[in-house]
């Protein structure tokens, strides 16, 4: 079972003797129904900010070393990223593991045409910003406004060209990995940044 609604945070600490409550039920069955593996996996997609192996491993309730040593599986697999913070090793989900949930999450509500459809419509949109504001970013943007334009409409135009910008990424992200399941691997040829299946990377 590997569903992260059974991975709560909430667990008894007290060492009382009253009969456990209901969520620490909830955790019991929870370690009875999952390896290891799959709580430290479950941890860790809702690991935002960095974590160390040993509070990851108390959430999941498994050992340190063994906690450490699934997270190593996962670094390698490109789902965690690791900082230090002096000696100690701390983990979160990596941004790659994001955004390709997210990517995979548009791709089973829209189409690959539709995507595509609204990629186009996100280039022309942010085409217009550019030649607009003369401007090629929502950085270069932004430098341009003075104290006057916090509370105008310029400010509610950054915030939706960066916004778009994420979308856009999002979009050609899915459209990347529906191409990889479609064939088995990225073409990577296609370089054209008007064409539906551009570099997710691209900055708009």
């Amino acid at each position: 079972m590997t569903d992260e609604s059974r991975a709560p945070n909430l667990y008894r600490t007290d060492g009382g003797d009253e009969p456990p409550d209901v969520n620490e039920a909830v955790v019991a069955e929870w370690v009875e129904d999952t390896t290891p593996f799959e709580r430290v996996h479950a941890i860790v997609r809702r690991t935002y900010d960095p974590e160390s192996a040993g509070t990851i491993a108390e959430r999941a309730r498994v050992s340190p070393t063994t906690a450490r040593k699934h997270l190593r599986t996962l670094v390698d697999a490109g789902e965690v990223t690791t900082t230090q913070d002096g000696g100690t090793t701390l983990y979160r989900r990596s941004e790659t593991a994001i955004v390709t949930e997210h990517a995979q999450a548009l791709l089973d509500e829209r189409t690959p045409e539709e995507i595509a459809s609204g990629i186009a419509e996100m280039k022309t949109t942010v085409r217009e910003w550019r030649s607009e504001y003369d401007v090629e970013s929502p950085e270069e943007f932004a430098r341009t406004l003075d104290i006057a334009d916090a509370d105008s409409e310029h400010a509610g135009v950054l915030t939706e060209w960066r916004t778009t910008r994420r979308n856009l990424a999002l979009a050609e992200a899915a459209l990347a990995i529906e191409e990889a399941s479609r064939t088995g691997h990225l073409s990577g040829t296609d370089t054209d940044d008007e064409g539906p299946n551009s570099d997710a990377s691209a900055i708009v």
